[in-house]
């Protein structure tokens, strides 16, 4: 027997769940079409559409030098705190005590801090070290910021990791290090790669950090992009912002197919 009820009940959520998802969305793709325009400010376009845009960023070696340089600071970024946040929250969930649990909220403190006293902070510390405009103090910034991300994907991995595992392993002879490479890593493998996600894209996300610590020698494509809405408001960033949104959805359909896949 078909509960009508409850079957209405679940369609009025999802129905809810899209609308509020388009509401949060079609703001963003405001700026698809603008991206078209063939004036050289940000405005819809009402003479025809032109691609100018998009061929000034393909060809404009600034936003293409910003775009080479995001993803470099972005992968090592990555790489350097999921490396520190994995052993971080390996660490953590061996102690498995308050002074464990205290240490962890000490590490996501950069989620809860504000962004302006985060970049402060590495503007003093960066200038007593010499860091400041470089590439390496921009990476390991990056790289703190993105940690707790890490941090909170492999400790949710590992709250269902069975730790009879480990010690079977041990048992068997491995070390802590072989134990922790051979038989924790790989289980807790999705959780790593989704901290690294997010560990990326918090890096290529990052602007009030990087206009604090950074210069001219330096520039991102979050800071060609405040540059180019400050200084001339270049529809070039209507471009950026077009792609990206492209490549997002592109990716999330990939996903969710994929997920599909696997449940049937």
């Amino acid at each position: 027997m078909v509960d009508f009820g409850r079957s209405s009940s679940i369609s009025i959520a999802k129905l809810l769940g899209w609308a509020g998802a388009l509401f949060l969305l079609l703001p963003s793709f405001v700026i698809i079409p603008v991206s078209f325009t063939t004036h050289h400010y940000l405005s819809l376009p009402d003479e025809g559409l032109s691609l100018q845009h998009y061929q000034n960023l393909f060809s404009n070696p600034l936003w293409l030098g910003a775009i080479g340089q995001s993803l470099l600071i972005a992968v090592l970024a990555a790489v350097l705190a999921v490396i520190t946040g994995t052993l971080g929250a390996i660490g953590l969930w061996r102690i498995a005590s308050r002074f464990g649990d205290s240490l962890r909220n000490l590490m996501l403190m950069p989620l809860i801090v504000p962004p302006i006293v985060s970049a402060l902070a590495f503007y003093k510390a960066w200038v007593a070290f010499g860091l400041l405009d470089s590439y390496i103090g921009i990476i390991i910034a990056h790289a703190v910021l993105a940690v707790p991300y890490v941090i909170i994907t492999v400790t949710t991995s590992l709250s269902n990791f069975d730790g009879r595992l480990e010690q079977a392993a041990r048992n068997l002879g491995a070390n802590a290090w072989e134990a922790m490479w051979l038989i924790i890593v790989p289980v807790i493998k999705p959780g790593i790669l989704s901290g690294a996600v997010l560990a990326f894209l918090a890096s290529w996300d990052e602007i009030v950090v990087t206009l604090f610590i950074s210069s001219q020698k330096i520039m991102t494509l979050p800071k060609a992009i405040w540059n180019g809405i400050r200084d001339n408001i270049d529809p070039t960033v209507a471009a950026v912002g077009s792609l990206v949104i492209v490549i997002t959805l592109a990716a999330t359909c990939i996903r969710l197919y994929r997920q599909s896949r696997v449940g049937a």
